[in-house]
């Protein structure tokens, strides 16, 4: 999912990483968008460049069937129970890969307080909230609603990051991105056949994304540790909420639908475990920027699935508003000179 997306935390630390480098080395050194440090031989650099465009599109499918996941997830299991599961499989699979590279946990009691807040704006939260919204709304309009992530994200740059002056353009996105949320849910219709509780929970796990990415910009910059160790260490801080949550809210399951746990095994193994990895990959290879753009495919995806394969009915406001939310998204990460 975008930011999920998550991993919101990647492409936060990873775009702060991106302008340190950019301060301490000079422009020879590396380029914030390319693929690497200087020019190599040819045939190397065409293997690259078709390796990451593989791994772009298989994030983006990733993360687009993601929300078909979560609705067969929650077709056996309690939105609590979905998330919690999701959550250990993610976290097996990114532990198993910090032991791989020998990486430890980070340390300190304040910054695993930070990480603790982190962990719940960026997975614990918007992870049930779509758990939950996906028991009433279809997964199609669940996808369409994480796609306004960015433009949350730009509303919420404004007042809490000083340093983000808006343009006229990105104004002007932010404006058509919200026109396109109206069009998606028909406001003039009056929202005729849309769940106002699951709707209102699916943009309000889109919108704590970003408030997520300003918390972590501003609380765990420049901490010394792998993007590995921290998103490691933030998905371990989120199974715990989970698992102190769930038996609450949900209880343990009376018997394990085979369908559904492998959909939630999918869910956490390859959407939250593998997707961070390849996003690591795509972020050292073609800058945070570039991969990014995987946000504007994600709601392409999950709608083309949900209609396909849960066959779930498309009115036409919902694939022509998609549109006019990702034009207007996609304008408000356009920077001016010198931004």
């Amino acid at each position: 999912m975008c930011y999920e997306i998550a991993s919101s935390i990647v492409m936060a630390m990873s775009t702060i990483s991106a302008r340190t480098r950019s301060r301490t080395h000079s422009p020879a050194t590396a380029d914030a968008t390319g693929p690497g440090p200087g020019p190599g031989p040819g045939p190397a650099k065409s293997r690259a460049r078709l390796d990451w465009r593989l791994r772009f599109g298989l994030l983006s499918l990733i993360w687009g069937f993601s929300f078909l996941l979560i609705k067969v997830g929650t077709e056996g299991y309690a939105p609590f129970q979905v998330t919690l599961g999701r959550l250990v499989f993610g976290t097996a699979v990114l532990v198993a890969a910090m032991a791989v590279k020998r990486e430890r946990l980070p340390r300190g009691a304040r910054l695993w307080g930070h990480m603790a807040v982190a962990a719940f704006l960026l997975n614990a939260l918007p992870f049930s909230l779509f758990a939950y919204a996906e028991l009433t709304i279809p997964s199609t309009l669940a996808g369409i609603c994480n796609a306004t992530s960015p433009l949350w994200g730009m509303a919420l740059s404004l007042v809490a990051l000083s340093e983000d002056r808006p343009s006229r353009v990105r104004v002007a996105g932010l404006g058509l991105g919200f026109l396109g949320v109206l069009t998606v849910l028909g406001v003039w219709q009056g929202f005729h056949g849309l769940d106002a509780t699951g709707t209102a929970m699916a943009l309000l796990a889109s919108l704590s994304y970003p408030v997520g990415w300003i918390y972590v910009r501003r609380t765990l910059a420049g901490t010394g540790n792998s993007h590995l160790s921290m998103t490691g260490g933030q998905l371990l801080i989120a199974t715990v909420q989970l698992a102190v949550v769930t038996p609450l809210f949900a209880g343990v399951p009376g018997h394990f639908a085979l369908v559904p746990l492998l959909a939630v095994a999918a869910l956490g193994a390859l959407g939250t475990g593998l997707a961070v990895l390849i996003q690591y990959g795509l972020v050292a290879e073609v800058g945070p920027t570039t991969a990014q753009m995987v946000t504007y495919f994600i709601p392409v995806i999950a709608t083309a699935a949900g209609v396909a394969i849960l066959g779930e009915s498309l009115r036409w406001t919902t694939p022509v508003g998609a549109v006019i939310v990702l034009a207007g998204a996609a304008l408000t990460q356009v920077r001016g000179k010198g931004a």
